[in-house]
């Protein structure tokens, strides 16, 4: 059966309804309303503008389009497009409402010197009622192109026909009654309800009893008409029943019956329509189709195209009487989906359907608060990308739906707008002019930047995050890579205007780092990373976008990595970019040190690395190098001995597979902290670390400082400038965070207290610092500070401020810490010519007491300190320290027999001073280097040296015997050795008072000692011994013969 033309002819009843022939009520679409031509039905426009087969007839008046010249010629086996052809309205010349006001709300037109220019009083004049914002067709003029029709006229053919009559009514209703009841088998039967239903439409104004019965069938009629739908899907190229479905819901809605609004089943029927004739096959799969299966009495093809417009239609009825654009929202909402597809038919029939909804509406736009369109930054968005879409259909479509999309904008913006706001509205409104006067029309909306551009001023902050998402989700178009391009070009033109006014960024960012694995296009890969630039270099987003980036695995991905490595951002916001990341990894370092590390620190290092890799941030990394290098430092000091397990890890960010156990907290410190160098040009740095094992040393527990201290020293060799800034950026900075920061902190700093310039350091952050440190608890900071103080004391003008730490430094010779006793040394050498004769014999007396010390050092720099302190003490002063030079001599004679030969020579050099001091001249077997036991010769010399020369003042027997117990062998030896020999020399009366038992117990203890050469030296010194007490004293033998030649001579 062919198609009946739908005009104002009777229609066919079903075979259950009435047998008199039914009047078509004309529900007419608004579209051609007021262009001064005869108002035709619906079925005759239908029949006259969209049959393939027609002529389509001239337009009453010159119109422009924004397609080529091509898309307005006849094309045989055109797709949806063709259908739309006589449909197309110009843009015509400028208009102008002459107003008091200048700013004018612009649209464009599309030659290159036309704009239509609308004044803001002319819209203020709308919010004349304070309970009710709607903008009519008096307040707006018309802008080029888009003539405003009036809904009255819009519906002025729905009385031109007369009412129906109620008998036919009374039918009607019947029946579709009998079809509720029944099953609709035919198409005939189909076609039939549907016809009747959309007649009965006509009724619903004057008739209440059509008003009830629709109302209280609506969920009758949409299950039907889903059923329908389902039951067509299969065969809707050889049947109008899709068409009439559209044509039945459009004639509905221009009633205000809507079937697809207002309930979750509605929606889900809206969807199913919506996919019915999206996915349609294109017009070649049809053609071939219709040589297999022929399609009876109907002309596929147009059948095809008006089914097409039908559903165009359909969409458009539901927007004219939408002054909330709640009804725009929900048919964008059911298009979202198909503007995206990835076939090209299917993006072509959502583009020219949305274009149509969209130039419907800003025809018919009766906006008033609230409105419910929340998508607007979404759907300016997703017809951008559709501008550049490598369809040039799709393209065109894309760009007259987004000239309409425009003044939809500009009409919402301005009634949404605060009152507070009117000046902001004000600039935008000129911006928006001054581009659209700058772009012409083609030139505009063939660049999907130019776009962005002008909208991007009247987007709010949640409308620009939707817009920012919906292009970063087109770059996962990987059929057609000017989508990507066309985003990519999209996304930086609108962050690059937009400035600081969007939301969500962590959500943006999470999309952009998602999506950079799939983007191959190295220009496209570029953009989005200015993105990123331009986001992490408005102080605003700065921390946000670098705690995003944070939160992802470590080491980074390639991309994440050229991300990192690439930054674009301008000199003067590259410090602050550095120095915001930077302190992320400071701030961990205030954590107590028992905790887990937190993930931030390792992810900020590795962060740094490859910003140090890239090299794009050169200049900040200079200037910050001194926080740069004493940060990753400390890094390295809470690394030591880590691993990823000891790392407090966000859960889910890794899975067991990923993580790999090479990968360390501390080599991503020491890798950062190497490349920091390398790109400070710091080579000769790097190299001293290389060559003396420096990074070995940083990396392991006990040799951190001393890997410290090695750069710090090459820096303060190689780079002056370096350093010193280094010097001064920890002087506030010692006492802040854990120990873990303080050590390493104040290890660098110690070291370049050698510097020239910190002797201009305030005394309050040099001495009193490390005076505080002298009593610190923990030893590393005692050794620190004396090894600071040393350094000081190189600079005389400091000098004078740590001699009053001296009694301080003078308790530490008593320290168990070997380091800290010879800092002590060194630091009391530095100043021994300055100290008073109190201290220096209180000093004098602890370091005879660390003579024979088991620690070498402390033992030999004590002898040097004694012997320094012996030069320094004044004439007046001497016989005051006369017992105790008399007291050390036998110590440092025996000590010059020590094993140690650097031990040996300061004793000798020790007690030469003393004999200076004492104005003796000693022996020259003194200075004999060869073991005594085998000189004994020359020992005996030496003993009758010192026993003449230490008669009546010191005990020298006694003091020998002391180092018999020695510990060390030479020592014992050498002890043994002298007490013998020396009792030749000692005085024998006193001998015999105080008798030799307590000299001989000594000796027979050491008969038992198991070295057999100290047991024969002993046995000679006991039968030495024994010798001297038998015998008599020579000045008694003198006097017995004095008195035996007497008697003779009498």
């Amino acid at each position: 059966m062919p198609l009946p033309h739908r005009g104002r002819s009777s229609r066919l009843a079903g075979s259950r309804g009435a047998s008199t022939s039914l009047p078509r009520a004309t529900a007419h679409s608004p579209r051609r309303a007021g262009r001064g031509a005869p108002l035709p039905s619906h079925a005759q426009r239908l029949t006259r503008r969209r049959h393939f087969s027609e002529q389509v007839p001239p337009g009453p008046e010159p119109q422009a389009d924004f397609r080529s010249g091509k898309w307005r010629q006849e094309r045989a086996g055109g797709d949806a497009r063709d259908s739309r052809r006589s449909a197309r309205a110009g843009m015509g010349s400028r208009h102008r409402i002459c107003s008091r006001e200048d700013i004018v709300i612009p649209c464009a037109s599309d030659n290159d010197s036309g704009s239509v220019d609308l004044q803001l009083s002319n819209l203020e004049d709308v919010k004349k009622d304070a309970s009710s914002l709607e903008l009519t067709d008096s307040d707006i003029s018309d802008i080029a192109g888009l003539p405003q029709e009036s809904l009255t006229d819009s519906f002025r053919h729905l009385t031109q026909q007369g009412p129906l009559s109620e008998p036919i009514v009374e039918r009607l209703i019947q029946s579709i009654q009998e079809f509720f009841n029944g099953d609709l088998q035919s198409e005939l039967e189909k076609l039939t309800f549907l016809r009747s239903l959309s007649s009965l439409s006509r009724a619903l104004p004057y008739a209440e009893t059509v008003g009830a019965f629709i109302h209280s069938h609506i969920e009758d009629i949409v299950h039907i008409l889903n059923v329908l739908v389902e039951e067509e899907l299969l065969h809707s190229l050889f049947s109008p029943v899709h068409q009439e479905v559209f044509v039945t819901i459009a004639d509905l809605s221009y009633q205000d019956v809507h079937l697809l609004l207002g309930s979750e089943d509605r929606a889900d029927f809206f969807s199913l329509l919506t996919k019915s004739i999206i996915t349609l096959p294109p017009v070649k799969t049809l053609t071939q189709l219709e040589e297999i299966v022929p399609s009876g009495s109907y002309n596929t093809e147009s059948l095809y195209r008006q089914t097409l417009q039908a559903f165009s239609e359909m969409l458009q009825s539901l927007v004219v009487k939408d002054p909330h654009l709640e009804n725009l929202d929900t048919i964008f909402k059911q298009m979202d989906p198909w503007l995206q597809s990835t076939k090209d038919h299917e993006r072509e029939r959502a583009a020219v359907s949305m274009a149509e909804v969209l130039k419907c509406s800003s025809r018919h736009l009766s906006l008033k608060l609230p409105l419910q369109f929340q998508r607007l930054g979404r759907l300016v968005a997703l017809m951008a990308l559709l501008c550049g879409d490598p369809v040039k259909e799709v393209a065109e479509e894309a760009a007259e739906g987004t000239h309409y999309l425009l003044h939809i904008t500009l009409r919402l913006k301005y009634v949404t707008h605060d009152k507070k706001d009117h000046p902001s509205l004000r600039r935008a409104m000129k911006k928006c002019q001054e581009l659209l006067e700058l772009y012409s029309i083609n030139q505009f909306y063939s660049c999907p930047f130019k776009i962005a551009q002008v909208f991007e001023v009247f987007l709010n902050s949640n409308e620009l995050c939707q817009f920012v998402m919906t292009i970063l989700d087109g770059l996962k178009n990987l059929k057609h890579p000017c989508t990507q391009k066309s985003a990519g070009e999209l996304l930086i033109t609108l962050v690059k205007n937009a400035e600081s006014r969007f939301e969500k960024v962590p959500e943006i960012m999470g999309v952009i780092c998602a999506r950079l694995s799939i983007i191959s296009q190295p220009r496209v890969r570029q953009q989005i990373i200015n993105t990123v630039s331009l986001f992490i270099s408005r102080p605003k987003y700065t921390d946000i976008v670098i705690s995003h980036l944070l939160c992802h695995p470590v080491p980074y991905d390639r991309h994440l990595a050229e991300l990192w490595r690439t930054l674009d951002v301008k000199l003067h916001s590259t410090t602050w970019i550095l120095w915001r990341l930077l302190r992320k990894l400071q701030k961990c370092h205030n954590a107590p040190t028992h905790e887990k590390m937190a993930y931030m620190a390792v992810a900020a290092t590795d962060a740094l690395y490859e910003v140090f890799v890239g090299n794009r941030l050169r200049a900040a990394t200079f200037r910050l190098f001194p926080q740069l290098l004493m940060t990753l430092l400390i890094q390295i000091h809470h690394s030591i001995g880590l691993t990823m397990s000891d790392v407090a890890i966000p859960s889910g960010l890794y899975t067991e597979q990923e993580m790999s156990s090479q990968v360390t907290p501390l080599c991503f410190a020491i890798q950062a902290t190497k490349t920091l160098l390398l790109r400070t040009l710091c080579w000769q740095e790097f190299n001293i670390m290389e060559k003396n094992k420096g990074w070995t040393l940083l990396e392991g527990k006990d040799g951190h400082l001393q890997g410290i201290s090695l750069l710090a020293n090459a820096l303060l060799e190689r780079n002056h400038l370096f350093a010193n800034k280094i010097m001064y950026l920890l002087v506030p900075l010692l006492n802040r965070g854990n120990d873990k920061h303080k050590l390493t902190s104040a290890g660098f700093f110690v070291e370049l207290l050698q510097s020239p310039v910190a002797r201009r350091l305030p005394s309050i952050y040099s001495i009193a610092r490390l005076k505080d440190w002298l009593h610190h608890g923990n030893n590393v900071f005692k050794t620190l500070a004396l090894k600071g103080l040393h350094y000081l004391t190189r600079h005389q003008e400091m000098r004078e401020g740590i001699k009053s730490l001296l009694p301080c430094i003078l308790d530490l010779l008593c320290e168990t810490d070997e380091k800290i006793v010879l800092l002590a040394i060194q630091i009391l050498l530095q100043l021994v010519e300055t100290m008073d004769f109190t201290t220096l014999t209180a000093m004098m007396k602890t370091l005879f007491s660390l003579f024979g010390d088991v620690r070498p050092d402390v033992h030999r720099f004590s002898m040097t300190l004694f012997g320094a302190s012996i030069k320094s003490v004044k004439y007046t002063d001497k016989k005051g320290i006369e017992n105790q030079v008399l007291d050390s001599l036998v110590p440092l004679l025996l000590y010059s027999q020590d094993e140690n030969d650097a031990v040996a020579e300061e004793s000798r050099q020790v007690l030469t001073i003393c004999a200076q001091f004492l104005k003796w001249k000693l022996p020259q077997e003194v200075y004999c280097k060869d073991p005594w036991y085998i000189r004994c010769g020359k020992v005996g010399k030496v003993c009758k040296f010192f026993g003449k020369k230490c008669k009546g003042k010191v005990n020298l027997v006694a003091q020998t015997l002391m180092f018999s117990k020695n510990a060390k062998l030479p020592i014992r030896r050498a002890a043994v050795l002298f007490a013998g020999l020396l009792l030749k020399y000692v005085d024998h009366s006193e001998l015999r008072m105080k008798g030799t038992d307590w000299i001989e117990k000594d000796l027979r203890d050491l008969l038992c000692d198991p070295e057999p050469s100290l047991r024969i030296i002993a046995s000679q010194a006991l039968f030495q011994v024994r010798e001297a007490g038998t015998e008599q004293d020579p000045r008694q033998t003198v006097c017995g013969l004095r008195k035996l030649m007497g008697c003779l001579s009498t």
